[in-house]
Formats: structure tokens, sequence, C-alpha cells
């Protein structure tokens, strides 16, 4: 069993409930199948694909509901986005069922946020399981250790059946069939979005420009897109935990880009795997863009856990002066610029520092990145 940051038995409170979302595969049902196996507590654990939970719990009627959760101090639903009007019938459940605790979980955000959210204000606390951090990792090995494993992860990502597979092709196999099985499923059910070849060529086209700004309208002309099509697939490739969207950060400069994004795909395994290239770094002439995609999803996870809330920008120039990750927080900027090399020298650093006097620049590179990471 892998550690993970989430303690339901500490999370989960009386007439409260708990939203587990993420990516699939990424361990969602095993957190809960752990916590179940030691809880004192009497539950009851159906998945949303069962016609009889979602009869119950999308049936709006108080008197089902309660029926349905009598004698249980622990609801758990799993797939819960599943379940028509989610949402109310679990409002109707925390509101008319005293002391109930109850745990949801959903593959796709934009699923569960759509049918869970307005209802639930002030009823539901929500958080993110990602692939495994290199923070949880932690507790399997040292530092000295996992740097060691640095290509590995780089390359393969850090799904769990990734982590525990026993050779390098098993992983590469595993992410494949993510890629071609289930990879887009969310996006493909529940957007009825019918052409996964035109995703896949898009993402495939994110994976070569990741670290860079990306253009809507050139992108929808090498795909035979509208810019808003384009747009909106972007939107549902990020809402179901595919690709993270960073935004430019300005507040002087006429000479600051802000206007487009940067794209990351939330693991680096998925990644390498839409472009079918687990090649070893020494063959590779991208490092620079996995470095940079391995540090974002990795800070991402740490942020989650720790946690530390921030807005999340990076920094460009039109002269191509950068600053690769800005976060603003605690009414302070605080910066980084992402360097594989230890050797490479910074050329942004000091017109950053001009432009934002009271913010502080670090560098992160191969040597020193454990810190920024957990």
């Amino acid at each position: 069993m892998i550690y993970r940051h989430f303690d339901l038995g500490q999370l989960i409170q009386p007439n409260k409930v708990i939203v587990i979302y993420g990516p699939r595969q990424v361990g969602k049902t095993t957190l809960l199948n752990d916590f179940l196996s030691h809880t004192t507590l009497r539950y009851k654990f159906d998945n949303g694909d069962d016609l009889r939970v979602r009869e119950a719990l999308g049936s709006q009627r108080i008197a089902t509901i309660q029926k349905y959760a009598e004698g249980y101090d622990l609801l758990v639903v799993d797939e819960a986005q599943r379940i028509p009007n989610v949402g109310l019938g679990l409002k109707i459940l925390v509101d008319n069922v005293p002391g109930i605790r109850v745990i949801v979980t959903g593959s796709a955000s934009f699923a569960l946020s759509y049918k869970i959210g307005e209802p639930l204000v002030g009823r539901a606390y929500t958080h993110i399981l990602y692939p495994i951090a290199q923070s949880e990792l932690k507790h399997e090995l040292n530092e000295f250790e996992l740097m060691a494993k640095r290509e590995e992860y780089l390359i393969y990502g850090s799904y769990p059946s990734v982590i525990t597979a026993a050779t390098l092709t098993q992983k590469a196999e595993y992410l494949r069939n993510v890629v071609g099985s289930f990879l887009l499923k969310d996006v493909l059910e529940i957007e009825k979005v019918k052409n996964a070849k035109v995703l896949l060529d898009l993402l495939k086209l994110i994976a070569f420009q990741v670290g860079s700004e990306v253009s809507l309208t050139e992108l929808g002309t090498q795909l035979g897109l509208d810019r808003k099509t384009v747009a909106r697939y972007l939107d549902l490739l990020e809402q179901s935990f595919i690709l993270v969207n960073i935004r430019g950060y300005s507040r002087n400069l006429r000479s600051e880009v802000t206007k487009k994004s940067k794209y990351y795909f939330l693991d680096t395994g998925i990644r390498n795997a839409v472009i079918s290239n687990f090649n070893t770094l020494s063959d590779r002439d991208d490092i620079g863009k996995l470095w940079e995609n391995f540090l974002v999803s990795e800070r991402l996870k740490h942020q989650q856990y720790t946690p530390i809330y921030s807005s999340n920008y990076f920094w460009r120039t039109w002269d191509q002066k950068e600053i690769d990750w800005i976060e603003e927080r605690d009414g302070g900027v605080f910066g980084w610029e992402f360097k594989y090399s230890p050797k490479k020298k910074s050329s942004s650093k000091s017109l950053f520092l001009k432009t934002y006097p009271n913010a502080q620049i670090h560098t992160v590179h191969s040597e020193n990145y454990f810190d920024f990471i957990t």
C-alpha cells in the first residue's frame, strides 16, 4: 500500500460531504478500501453505476433517501457522477439524516462539479487526488533514492500502477493502455465529443509545446477547427485532469506577455505515451520540456497536500525574458526558474527583480529540486 496524504478518518464530519476528484486510475477506490478496512463506523460502500443507488439518491424524495441510509454512520459512493442530480440527493441526505457522514468520488471534475457544486454549498469539502507525489514516495524512499530514480519518474510518470510495475516495459505498456482505453473516456461520454482522434491530435500538439505559449488560432489551423472549439476542447481536457493551464503574470510592464497560456500534462508519463516516446534522457531532445512539466505537476501536488494557497503564473516578455513559475500568495510574489543543468545561468532574474523589487526569485535544477516539490 503506497502512502497517500489523505487521512479520510480526519476529513469526514457529521452531515458533511467529502468530495474526492481525480483522474482515473490514481487510487481513489484503493484509498477508500484502505480506510474502510479499519474504520469502526458502520458504512455502506456503493458505486454510482449501480441502478439501485441511482434510483435512491437520484429520486430527490426524502423518505426514499432516508430509508437508503438507515442504520449507517457513513455512506461512500464511488463514481458518483453517474447518479442523476446527485448534488440534490446528497443535500437531502445530509440535511435529513442526523449524523450521517458522506464520501463521494469522481474521475471527471466537470461531471461532478456541475451536479454537486451549487446544491452542496456549505455542506461539502473538495479534495483532489493526483498521481503519486514525490512527497508521498518520501515515506517509502529517502531523498537520495528518489533522486536516483529521477529519470524514471520523468519518463514514466507516477500513476500507482506505473510506480508498482516491475519492469520499464510494463510501465510503458500500462501507459499505452491508459491512452488507448480510458484517458478520454469522460470527455467522450459526458460531453458527447465524438471525435477521439481530434482530441488525441490536440494532445500531441500540446505535448510538443509543453513550456511554450499556446496559440489557439494556430492549433485550430493545424487541426481544422475554429478557435472556440479548440478552447472548449482544451478546457475539457483540463477539467478531466489531463492538462494543466497556467496563464501569464503581469502588473507593470507593457512588454509583458499575458494573453496566452501554457499547458502542461498532469503526468509526464501520459505526455510521453501520447507522443509514443519512452526513450532515455540521453536519447531525447526534450529534456527541458520534461523537466519543466515534472516540476509543475509535482509542485501542484505539493500545493494541494500541504496546503499552499496560491495563484500560479508564468512570466515572459516579448523579447523572451522568462520566469517559469510565479506564485502570488501571502501578500508576496515568489518566482522560480527551471533549469535541468545546475550550470545553466539565469538571463531573466535581474529584469524581473527590477520590475518587481519585492519579489523573491530562485533557480530549481536537477540537484536542488527536492525542497521545491516536497
